[in-house]
């Protein structure tokens, strides 16, 4: 299936594509498991009874977690223990089939390439360096290492300026309501990336430019061919 086009935001020409931007949970990493178990277990240590409220938590994925905690009016404290059980658990945690082809695509192509994370940075690329994916990516930006995280466009802004990209020649990838703003913000073109654990009504009314189904299709888009493999 070929990507979903919907109507494209104002601003934003289409040119060959030069840079991609990427979310990383549930767009290059399937985490959602490990988020779950963290998340429960940071909450029975410092809020202790009752059901932890993953369901709300999983509505602002996409946002740095303090800020999350923030918005659901649960204790800042929560952090250390969720950060400690993320880390415990990261050997859970794999990328998407697909997704190394995609990258690996890209690489060849010259299309560059950044993560752009409501995780912190020395987080997400101690995750990506131990699946062996860091060379895969020219940047990895982290939520503490711009002023304002999602859904502002900082981050994204941060990525194409590391990247030397334009906006009109960007797209970004996420899975969350909080990445198609940040997108948006920064006039870089929307891609909703449904190939994950989505709420994928809630992501297409918030009005994405293109809807990915599989990761190859991101390679498509971008016109880059399949991955060399040696023969004979």
């Amino acid at each position: 299936m070929s990507a979903e086009r919907f109507p494209a935001h104002r601003g934003v020409a289409r040119e060959p594509i030069r840079a991609v931007v990427f979310d990383l949970d549930g767009v290059l990493v399937d985490s959602f498991s490990v988020m779950r178990q963290a998340f429960t277990a940071a909450y029975r240590e410092v809020v202790g009874a009752g059901e932890p409220p993953f369901a709300e938590y999983n509505r602002h994925l996409g946002r740095y977690f303090p800020d999350i905690m923030r918005i659901m009016g649960l204790p800042l404290e929560m952090e250390e223990p969720f950060v400690r059980e993320s880390l415990r658990l990261a050997g859970e945690i794999e990328p998407f089939p697909g997704v190394r082809d995609l990258l690996q695509r890209l690489r060849e192509g010259g299309v560059a390439t950044a993560v752009a994370t409501g995780k912190s940075g020395w987080r997400a690329r101690s995750l990506l360096d131990r699946l062996g994916m860091m060379e895969l990516f020219d940047h990895v930006v982290g939520s503490d290492e711009v002023a304002r995280p999602k859904p502002a466009p900082d981050i994204v802004l941060r990525a194409l300026e590391l990247l030397g990209a334009r906006p009109q020649e960007a797209v970004m990838v996420g899975d969350a309501v909080t990445d198609l703003a940040s997108a948006r913000g920064a006039g870089v073109t929307a891609v909703a990336a449904v190939w994950a654990e989505v709420d994928e009504a809630t992501l297409l009314a918030a009005g994405p430019d293109l809807v990915l189904r599989r990761p190859a299709e991101l390679a498509e888009l971008c016109a880059v061919r399949s991955v060399r493999t040696p023969t004979g």
